[in-house]
Formats: structure tokens, sequence, C-alpha cells
């Protein structure tokens, strides 16, 4: 047995007697925990490259291209000018994406995989349950 962080005499700082997995453990070692996470940060990398893309696209158009960026498209409405309010598109539109994916793929899977590690083990009763209205929960989001 180590004694880190004791001193010599002194107990272990640590017990090697098993516990039981802290519920955020447990979940985090769930497979359909680790696919959600995955699938997330695939999708998270997707949505994030195409909108810091966009702007740098913009950005390096400007500083190495002004002849193009300059072309008059209106009167005084440029192409950089167009392009540059069409960042404010791409903005909408990753967040929207992002909203929706998440709505339809991320969360129905997030809060089945909840109900399920959050019920107590066969055997087990859960506390009486509270009569009277129930607060909501932080983690609860309403719909508009």
């Amino acid at each position: 047995m180590s004694n880190y962080f004791t001193r010599p005499g002194e107990p272990s700082a640590y017990s090697t007697e098993y516990t039981e997995p802290t519920p955020g453990r447990v979940i985090h070692s769930h497979p359909e925990f680790q696919s959600l996470r995955n699938g997330y940060r695939r999708f998270a990398a997707r949505s994030t490259a195409l909108a810091v893309g966009g702007f740098l696209l913009y950005v390096l158009l400007s500083n190495f291209a002004p002849g193009i960026m300059n072309q008059p498209l209106a009167g005084h409405f440029t192409l950089g000018l167009a392009l540059g309010l069409g960042q404010f598109l791409v903005m909408v539109v990753t967040v929207w994406r992002y909203v929706v994916r998440m709505r339809t793929s991320f969360d129905p899977v997030a809060r089945g995989l909840r109900a399920r590690l959050e019920q107590p083990p066969t055997g087990q009763h859960r506390p009486a349950e509270r009569t009277g209205a129930r607060p909501q929960s932080a983690r609860e989001y309403r719909r508009w």
C-alpha cells in the first residue's frame, strides 16, 4: 500500500476498500453515453470549423484580395459588404442547425439514458413521494 501524501506512521490518505461508483462515473463509463459524447464532439467540431472557416475566409479575402472585395454589386454595395453581412447568415444557420440537431438527435437519447441510470436497481425501494407541486429542476428545460 502506498503512503501517497502521508507521513510515516500516519494512516493512508485513501481507503483501499471498494466503494460504489458515483453516478457521474457510472454514466461516463456507459457505452451509450460514450457514443452520444463522441457524436456531439464530431458535430460540434464540424459546426465550429464551418463558422470559423467562414470568418477566416472573409478576413483573408479582405486582406489579400481587396480588388475582389471592392467589386460593386449595386451602387455602393460591394461584394465585401455582402460577404460581411453573410457572416450573420452563417452564424444564424449554424445556431439553427445546432438547436435542431440537439433536439432531434441528442436530447432524446440523453433523457432516456438519464432516466434509465437514475432508476434504482431492482430490489431497492424509492423513498415515498412528496405530495404537492414538484419544484422545477434546474436541469429540465421547458419548450417555448
